[in-house]
């Protein structure tokens, strides 16, 4: 058994243990789940110390023959794009479980349901089968589902039902757009990912376009893409704030990261959709921003602002150049840190007031001290401030966007001043003025709280500070890429 093995087994067997613990023992359910997140976590850091950043092939790899019939495989591996994907989700995992403390029904079940959407979590990124890569897709619906439904607010039922149905409707495409290359694969070829891809280059231009066009769709819904963002708001202020920061940290990477896939797998479909997907990146980024500035409460305005953020991930694919695509990535990590932070903030807030109403704040920098810290420089590392990473990824998003299409950034440029606006507007509303008496009682972070938002704000200001070692990780798999798409366009 391989590293990467041991690393996706780690939470199934966490999920084993939790099974055979009584469900009365709170204690021990709640230090078993974060025991095995926290390993699963080391194991990731202990990929990125092994893992050789100058080789652009996949590493590490492992494969067992599943069906020699359907050539289906067992197949795992890493390389520069997966690996920074990889840590993210073990850490907003373990962030998830420091967070989820104040769960007081059906411990056992919420913990078991975590460590299950991280086995499916990593299943994805360490997939290099499209039949293994679709079937960890969809386990993550199990669990998100039973997560919203059980623990999330009042509209819980339709925000898991909208979910799950908008998710699998994506899937239906994404699933018809595999068989559609499989028709080109030799027989009993099986779906590694690397034979598809060869498949994929003898298809006809036209038939290039649809099979894109129904991946759009299915990882558009997850990024999500404008107009298939519908379920988000809704399940990201259902949900209870552990599941919120998996949801808009990991998730939606999810999406982005098998577009990027099958982006070098159809470079050709991918210039001929060139025009639109810029137009939906960039209408997505200022539409996403505008409903985010309109909001009073809080976690609709952190949903809506994930839509344009992920505009911006969208522009970076779009572009087609190792900068633009260079920047995605790094937005995709950058987002991932500032959204689970921001909605860990949120809802710890949420537990001690119990609203979410921007009015309803004022002055909690007297209050809560620490909290107010956390808060301002997440804010403002959304807005893509210098010295945060997302000033990083929104630098090489936007000169690879300057590089393929120029003055058009000026939208680009817009949909940054929206963001702006929203994240000055709420650290206004929530931290200055008088103390309104309802508000004076209110606790400050308590040490595990201060270790959960603390270790995200560090990555934030540490990698917007010294970017070189998240660029170093990707750069020689995204640079081949960009190679393989530059060679097919060209």
């Amino acid at each position: 058994m391989g590293i990467l093995s041991i690393f996706l087994g780690t939470p199934v067997i966490g999920i084993l243990l939790l099974a055979f613990t009584s469900r009365q023992d709170s204690n021990r359910i709640r230090f078993l789940a974060n025991l095995f997140a926290g390993l699963t976590f080391l194991l990731s850091c202990w990929l990125v110390v092994i893992y050789d950043q100058q080789d652009s092939a996949i590493q590490l790899s492992e494969q067992f023959t599943l069906n020699p019939k359907l050539g289906s495989a067992f197949a795992l591996g890493v390389d520069g794009l997966s690996i920074p994907m990889l840590v993210l989700a073990a850490l907003l995992t373990s962030v998830a479980m420091l967070a989820s403390f104040t769960i007081s029904h059906g411990v056992k079940s919420f913990h078991i349901c975590i460590l299950l959407l991280e086995f499916g979590m990593l299943g994805v990124f360490l997939a290099q089968d499209w039949a293994m890569f679709y079937i960890f897709w969809e386990l993550t619906l199990i669990p998100l589902f039973f997560l919203i439904d059980r623990w999330g607010g009042k509209r819980r039922h339709t925000a898991s039902l909208n979910f799950v149905l908008y998710t699998m409707g994506g899937s239906i495409f994404m699933l018809i757009s595999l068989l559609a290359i499989g028709h080109y694969m030799p027989e009993h070829g099986g779906s590694l990912m690397s034979s598809m891809t060869e498949a994929a280059r003898s298809m006809p231009r036209d038939e290039q376009v649809w099979v894109l066009l129904g991946f759009l769709l299915g990882f558009g819904v997850k990024m999500p893409i404008f107009p298939l963002h519908g379920w988000l708001p809704l399940a990201h202020v259902e949900a209870p704030s552990p599941v919120s920061i998996l949801l808009s940290g990991v998730l939606l990477k999810m999406g982005a990261y098998g577009l990027i896939r099958v982006v070098v797998m159809l470079p050709e479909a991918a210039q001929v959709l060139q025009p639109y997907l810029v137009f939906l990146a960039l209408f997505g980024m200022i539409y996403g921003g505008l409903l985010a500035w309109r909001q009073s409460d809080l976690k609709a305005m952190v949903a809506y602002s994930s839509v344009s953020h992920m505009g911006i991930v969208l522009l970076g694919i779009a572009a087609l150049n190792e900068t633009g695509i260079t920047g995605a990535v790094l937005q995709m990590s950058a987002h991932g840190l500032i959204a689970g932070a921001m909605f860990l903030l949120v809802g710890l807030l949420y537990e001690r007031t119990h609203t979410r109403n921007i009015q309803d704040y004022s002055s909690l920098v007297q209050v809560m001290p620490r909290f107010a810290l956390f808060m301002t420089l997440t804010l403002l590392a959304a807005m893509g401030l210098p010295g945060s990473v997302g000033f990083i990824a929104e630098l090489h998003a936007v000169i690879g966007g300057y590089q393929q299409w120029g003055g058009l950034m000026v939208f680009f440029s817009l949909s940054i001043l929206i963001g702006s606006a929203y994240a000055i507007r709420t650290i206004g509303l929530l931290f200055t003025g008088p103390v309104k008496p309802r508000m004076k009682e209110i606790e400050d972070l308590t040490p595990p709280e201060l270790l959960a938002a603390g270790v995200l704000v560090t990555g934030i200001i540490f990698f917007g500070l010294l970017p070189t070692p998240l660029i170093d990780l990707s750069s020689a798999t995204l640079s081949h890429m960009s190679g393989l798409i530059s060679q097919r366009i060209q």
